[in-house]
């Protein structure tokens, strides 16, 4: 089995930036496109060459990769650059699209290109320390194939299934639990603060009970210090939100709480704090 050494990578975002350096870092030819020049030349080295059309980032790449706000920067940079995919390239489609993944799919057959459908679980700094989980779905034939590249950026990897579309629907259950985590530290903070108790009290008197977990005690530390650092973004973290009840009212179920966490998300860029931490969900009145 030859191995995978040129990679075509696209977005050079919070994540895409961090992720494409660690694959120079692993030895992968990487060439970085993004639609503001700037950033792919900001993480240019080790590896990783900055390119000013995505004609030079996919010539020879064995493997193309996406990684965009979501499923309409997708559609619109591939449909930019059809005419240059060669058929039998292995397009890996890490970012978030919820069950748009369908229509991306169905691109790719058009293509005549292998889709493997692969989102991550982490933020920033995960990506950075190449310590991301990886959901893969699709030929499950090219996972010894594609180890090499999923472990350059995350420490874990799930082949989920053979379905394209799997691992995709899997991250919206799985984004839903840290949205409502988000939203509950926050509003425990709230009500403490409100009600004139120290709020630090709350993560303090948790933690190392079985209702601590580490995200708690690092999203509390944020909230407490009002530091809203951008890890994910709250216009992310309601994208993400509209994808989920996009995706699960159109089976007719209704998801209570990713309504009322969207609605908190929407009331936090309103009062513009969207491309603060999703953390800033204490900020919302």
């Amino acid at each position: 089995m030859s191995q995978l050494k040129t990679v075509a990578f696209l977005g050079a975002g919070v994540m895409g930036a961090p992720m494409a350096k660690n694959l120079g870092k692993a030895g992968f030819d990487v060439r970085l496109w993004n639609r503001s020049a700037d950033k792919a030349e900001a993480a240019s080295g080790d590896g990783v060459s900055a390119v000013s059309s995505i004609g030079q980032a996919l010539s020879g790449a064995e493997v193309l990769i996406t990684m965009l706000t979501d499923a309409a920067s997708v559609n619109m940079v591939i449909d930019s650059c059809r005419e240059q995919i060669e058929p039998g390239t292995i397009w890996v489609q890490m970012s978030t699209v919820g069950a748009k993944i369908d229509g991306l799919n169905e691109v790719a057959d058009q293509l005549g290109v292998t889709l493997i459908d692969a989102p991550v679980l982490g933020t920033k700094a995960p990506a950075e320390q190449g310590q991301l989980i990886i959901l893969a779905s699709g030929d499950q034939q090219l996972e010894d194939k594609l180890a090499p590249l999923f472990g350059a950026m995350g420490s874990k990897t799930n082949w989920v299934s053979s379905k394209v579309g799997d691992s995709s629907r899997l991250k919206l259950a799985l984004n839903s639990w840290v949205l409502a985590l988000t939203h509950a530290t926050a509003e425990a903070l709230t009500i403490a603060k409100t009600l004139g108790v120290d709020p630090s009290l709350v993560p303090e008197i948790l933690k190392g009970g079985p209702l601590d977990c580490g995200y708690l005690q690092l999203k509390s530390q944020a909230m407490l210090e009002g530091n809203f650092e951008t890890n994910f973004s709250a216009n992310n973290a309601a994208k993400d939100a509209r994808l989920i009840r996009e995706a699960t009212e159109a089976q007719g179920q209704i998801m209570d709480l990713v309504v009322a966490g969207q609605n908190r998300f929407l009331r936090m860029i309103q009062a513009g704090h969207g491309e603060k931490d999703m953390a800033a969900s204490f900020l919302a009145k």
